[in-house]
């Protein structure tokens, strides 16, 4: 516990992480937060304001304002050489052995993630911030309970970090009385710590920005990025961006948020399975908008396409990079046949992603690297494709909101509810990247999970049988798959909450805006 100057931590403070929690590093932290807390607030509050009018019947559109943006012409900031080169991106949780694995992997960069696969306990986010700091002084290392012990290597991936989105806060950290933005915190700590080291060896301070709604969320973000860089003393262009567009408003806005970050940006990314939850969540009042199961949302179609098509069309007139999604599939060892048919689904979706002109991609698993490389140096001959424009395609609104075909089949409604509740169980147990049913799961596929099945219900939707989704349908298939976990021997602790909270998320009146922000209060 701390309390002094306005700032208070309600959390245990043991001497390692004053490594990190240190007088200097809080009081850069608090002077970000009285500087852009009111800011922050007042565009969550413009997010709820848009969202009833999306509710009220309103869709999401090209805003008239911004044409000019939109059709002038202009480019982003030289890319840092570096980050000129990001054919394959890991991602995953700020635990130790996940950092080292994940830069001796061999992918060009690794996305260490305070977001949706991180479970934003204090231990993990403390935590992970040493282990950071660590990493970018190359004294990381870990030793395994057999005794063997792993180091990084000479060469690593290039390190990108994602602070927490806009609409969270840090629970543990009070400025001035207010709980602190989790953003702030996130990047405030890294930043400060790191950024001067990194620049020093030859790299720089590179951010992943989550969730944004709107290029003025974008603006925030690059107010922040020049007031820090100013208080630190180092030159303005430092920090690189790197946008996940996982948003449906935010789709109609990529011109205006590369604009706004131009000086600091690296491209926009396709954050394939938070985009998917914002189309139901801004649309979910709307029956003609009802997606079917999530297995049969791919993306070679409907409402997705449109959004890949426009995102590198946007990114390579601007110049930059337009990564491509991330693919969930994890190595299958008890059955070489599916693992093999799983690894062939990786393959193609590659491919895919190439032919379509990315310049990079994501995986999960470090056994997904050498697919996803050759596939797109297969078809990549240099370092990216800013020469492959799209201008064969033009994309519409209407075209960013097709419905795809497809069914909702009662095996999708019970995977919804399984995977729901096993991600949410593990999460409340400080875990927030969880291998379920052969694909790495985290927040923004769990989300998917609980918004299809609030969606369903709300629209009475059928399933191919002709079965009726109602409330007490779910309510019954919630008991019975939760009797069925429970007399499975790996069962969690947390089954009963995560039911229950799964249970409430689904069932609301109104579909909440986030499953983190109502289980948050339970994690320490």
């Amino acid at each position: 516990m701390l309390k002094k100057n306005g700032i208070e931590i309600k959390a245990p403070l043991p001497a390692d992480y004053l490594e990190i929690i240190t007088p200097d590093a809080l009081n850069f932290t608090a002077a970000l937060a009285r500087k852009f807390e009111p800011l922050r607030k007042s565009l969550l509050e413009k997010r709820r304001l848009r969202q009833l009018e999306f509710d009220n019947g309103k869709l999401p559109d090209f805003l008239p304002e911004t044409k000019k943006i939109r059709e002038s012409k202009w480019r982003v900031a030289p890319v840092p050489a570096d980050l000129q080169e990001r054919v394959v991106e890991i991602t995953g949780p700020v635990d130790r052995k996940m950092i080292v694995n994940a830069l001796n992997s061999g992918a060009d960069v690794f996305m260490a993630d305070f977001e949706d696969s991180n479970a934003p306990t204090w231990a993990n986010n403390v935590e992970g911030q040493r282990h950071l700091f660590q990493a970018v002084r190359r004294s990381l290392a870990f030793t395994t309970p057999e005794g063997k012990r792993y180091e990084l290597a000479a060469k690593t991936a290039t390190l990108l970090v994602r602070p927490r989105g806009w609409h969270l806060t840090e629970k543990h950290v009070f400025i001035d009385g207010e709980p602190v933005s989790a953003s702030l915190f996130d990047f405030s700590l890294f930043f400060f710590h790191n950024a001067v080291e990194l620049l020093q060896r030859g790299t720089g301070p590179y951010f992943y920005l989550p969730k944004l709604e709107s290029h003025l969320e974008a603006r925030l973000w690059n107010d922040v990025f020049v007031v820090a860089q100013d208080k630190l003393g180092i030159p303005q262009g430092s920090i690189r961006a790197t946008v996940l567009l996982e948003t449906l408003p935010a789709a109609f806005e990529m011109d205006e948020i590369l604009h706004e970050l131009r000086n600091h940006s690296s491209g926009l990314n396709c954050g394939r399975w938070d985009y998917i939850f914002s189309y139901i969540k801004k649309l979910r009042l709307k029956p003609e908008f009802l997606l079917p199961d999530r297995s049969q949302i791919t993306m070679d179609r409907a409402f997705l396409k449109a959004y890949v098509v426009r995102l590198i069309q946007i990114c390579h007139r601007r110049g930059v990079h337009a990564m491509g999604g991330m693919a969930a599939q994890i190595p299958i060892k008890s059955d070489p046949g599916a693992n093999q048919k799983a690894l062939e689904k990786v393959r193609l979706d590659k491919i895919r992603e190439v032919l379509a002109g990315h310049d990079g991609t994501w995986v999960a698993h470090p056994a997904l690297i050498p697919i996803a490389r050759e596939a797109f140096r297969q078809h990549m001959k240099g370092p990216h494709q800013l020469h492959i424009k799209r201008d064969d395609v033009q994309i519409s609104a209407r075209d960013m909101l097709a419905v795809p075909q497809g069914t909702i089949t009662a095996q999708g409604l019970r995977t919804n509810i399984t995977v729901g509740i096993l991600y949410l169980e593990a999460w409340l147990r400080g875990t927030g990247c969880v291998p379920l049913f052969n694909l790495m799961e985290d927040a923004a596929t769990a989300e998917i999970c609980r918004t299809q099945v609030w969606q369903w219900i709300h629209h009475q939707a059928k399933t191919d049988d002709g079965s009726i989704i109602s409330a007490e349908l779910v309510r019954k298939n919630i008991s019975s798959i939760l009797q069925t976990l429970k007399q499975e021997s790996t069962a969690g602790e947390k089954l009963d909450l995560a039911a229950s909270l799964f249970e409430q998320l689904c069932l609301g009146e109104t579909l909440a805006d986030f499953l983190t922000l109502s289980a948050y209060d339970h994690l320490d």
